[in-house]
């Protein structure tokens, strides 16, 4: 205020506005994009099928946890049937100890703890067995969300990423709630997946499953990151330890890194929120 009353005594008034006009332009060509996409109140939500799903969007979580979003992760299954770097058995064991590495990867990410869920996991569409499942696991995650209010949602794109049909199915019930207008459910929904380099760096022999990745003119939504929110989506995922023995993640996470460069992609629900760099906005 001392400083707008000084600028007054010695302008006049119009000089004093042309001023201002020409301060507030300057603090606007120097200010980055997401800097005035700060996002205090509001909610984040990503809907997962697994506990260790977060981490092709772990940076941005981590980002906007940071800049003062409520940021939760709900991981539908038990992740009870994953165990590709364990000795431990399938079963309730590899479940609970899933559970306390997706706590720990939340920690990383400085969000909130995780919510879990505790379907079957690779079992969702198994509707042979278990008729009711995706009817009960749909009022449970709608119940969810509704006590969350999210202002946006990340989830699995209709290929699930890797092609799991638990991602698959993820994605449909997401959609599924917001299209029956479930309280809670939202339509500022962004799809994540899995490029093709991070797939083939993960499996080398196998390289990267055929025609999943969208393709980039979809991939409309661009959110950056920093430094240290990659380097928490790292941390994160190295709390996985029956998903990623060490040497992978040495392997994956700079590919990660290298294709997202600074800058992850996401695939957007709605046509109207395309080329945008902030998912509140």
């Amino acid at each position: 205020m001392g400083a707008a009353i000084r600028i007054a005594a010695l302008f006049p008034r119009k000089a004093v506005h042309a001023v201002s006009l020409s301060l507030v332009t300057a603090v606007l060509l120097v200010t980055p994009d997401h800097a005035w996409a700060q996002a205090p109140g509001r909610t984040l939500v990503a809907v997962l099928a697994h506990a260790d799903d977060e981490t092709p969007v772990g940076p941005i979580l981590a980002r906007y946890a940071r800049e003062g979003a409520a940021v939760h992760v709900i991981v539908v299954t038990d992740g009870a049937q994953g165990g590709a770097n364990t000795s431990i058995a399938r079963g309730p064991e590899l479940a609970r100890v899933r559970a306390e590495e997706a706590r720990c990867a939340s920690k990383a990410l400085a969000i909130h703890p995780p919510i879990l869920l505790g379907f079957p996991d690779g079992k969702l569409g198994d509707y042979t067995a278990d008729p009711s499942l995706l009817y009960r696991l749909a009022p449970r995650l709608a119940e969810v969300l509704d006590s969350l209010r999210p202002d946006a949602v990340i989830t699995w794109g209709p290929e699930g990423g890797t092609g799991h049909p638990d991602h698959r199915l993820v994605h449909n019930i997401v959609l599924q709630l917001t299209r029956a207008g479930a309280p809670g459910a939202t339509e500022r929904i962004f799809f994540m997946y899995m490029p093709d380099e991070g797939m083939r760096s993960m499996n080398p022999q196998r390289g990267a499953p055929p025609l999943l990745t969208p393709q980039p003119r979809y991939a409309s939504v661009a959110v950056a990151f920093t430094p240290a929110d990659l380097d928490a989506g790292r941390r994160a995922m190295e709390c996985h330890q029956t998903q990623f023995p060490q040497e992978t993640i040495a392997r994956v996470f700079p590919v990660m890194s290298q294709t997202w460069n600074g800058r992850i992609h996401l695939v957007p629900f709605l046509p109207t929120e395309r080329d945008v760099s902030n998912i509140f906005r």
